[in-house]
């Protein structure tokens, strides 16, 4: 049977606290960096989810016929860092997989961006099992979270 995109939370989020991670884990990307600033960045910061986010949503812009393959698989394995770190960071502040990870609070939006990122770079590879795992991920730490990346607005959760 094949996943299927939730558009809200886990039946056990509401149980587990919400997770706010501390400000000094809010992402450096004010979006309008170049490339080499996005990489200065994550040199001096690997940690931070929301450049990697950054990264991969780069290198996806640049996809064109004779070098598609090569920023798709760059966008993919951005994604997947700042993935990574993302879990990391929520996993030392509390997170055990499930549960509330509000996009309101500023500090949390880079590691949500990431998984977002994760989604869209799994989808252009054709991945598409991964893309709506890390869809419902994002619905399970806040449903408005992924509304809110593609208008750019900011729900309260």
């Amino acid at each position: 049977m094949a996943e299927q995109i939730r558009k809200g939370r886990d039946l056990f989020g509401a149980e587990h606290p919400e997770v706010r991670l501390p400000v000094e884990l809010a992402t450096a990307v004010t979006g309008s960096e170049s490339l080499e600033e996005l990489e200065t960045l994550a040199v001096a910061n690997p940690k931070d989810s929301g450049v990697w986010a950054a990264l991969a949503a780069y290198h996806l812009s640049q996809g064109s016929a004779e070098g598609a393959g090569t920023e798709k698989v760059t966008a993919y394995a951005c994604a997947r860092t700042g993935y990574h770190r993302g879990l990391d960071a929520l996993r030392s502040n509390g997170w055990r997989g499930t549960g509330p990870v509000p996009w309101s609070h500023e500090p949390n939006r880079g590691v949500l961006r990431a998984v977002m990122m994760l989604a869209t770079a799994a989808r252009t590879i054709g991945e598409e099992d991964e893309y709506i795992r890390c869809l419902n991920l994002v619905n399970d730490c806040d449903p408005g979270a992924a509304d809110a990346m593609s208008t750019g607005s900011d729900p309260q959760s």
